[in-house]
């Protein structure tokens, strides 16, 4: 797709942040207490601590996608709460937010980047996957009891 264009977290744009990720979670899956956490409060639970949230507007179609970057230690961050409306999905947005986030992640000194997923997630799997994420036991066993959903764990090599 053609067009597409990063933006950064803004108040303004913190509905997008909700209403992306609440669509598929609810699709899926059901939202948990740290989703609803999350969701209700980007600034207070992202942004503040030192993370970072990324929109994808695709031209013609407004804002698409978002996905945060959430400081769990210091130089590292957990890559959550990526989401592309359903109506975007397989327009390559979801790649190119992927990739924004990877050199964001690099750009703010991370040495551990990290995700918790679910194996009925498998459409984002692969695009982690051919981002260069690799399925990571450790993760698992330090961070995957953070959502009830959590049985893929993945680290990108940094």
């Amino acid at each position: 797709m053609t067009g597409l264009t990063i933006h950064e977290f803004s108040d303004d744009l913190a509905h997008h942040f909700r209403d992306i990720n609440a669509e598929w979670i609810e699709a899926m899956y059901r939202m948990e207490a740290t989703d609803h956490e999350v969701l209700g409060d980007p600034r207070g639970r992202i942004i503040d601590p030192g993370g970072a949230i990324l929109f994808v507007e695709a031209g013609g179609r407004g804002i698409v996608g978002a996905c945060a970057l959430q400081r769990t230690a210091p130089a590292c961050f957990e890559l959550t709460k990526m989401g592309v409306r359903s109506a975007a999905r397989g327009t390559g947005a979801g790649a190119f937010l992927l990739a924004a986030m990877i050199a964001r992640a690099k750009s703010m000194g991370a040495e551990t980047l990290y995700l918790l997923t679910n194996r009925k997630s498998a459409a984002a799997i692969h695009l982690y996957e051919k981002a260069g994420f690799v399925h990571d036991a450790g993760i698992m066993a330090d961070y995957g009891a953070r959502y009830e959903r959590c049985d893929v764990a993945m680290r990108y090599p940094l």
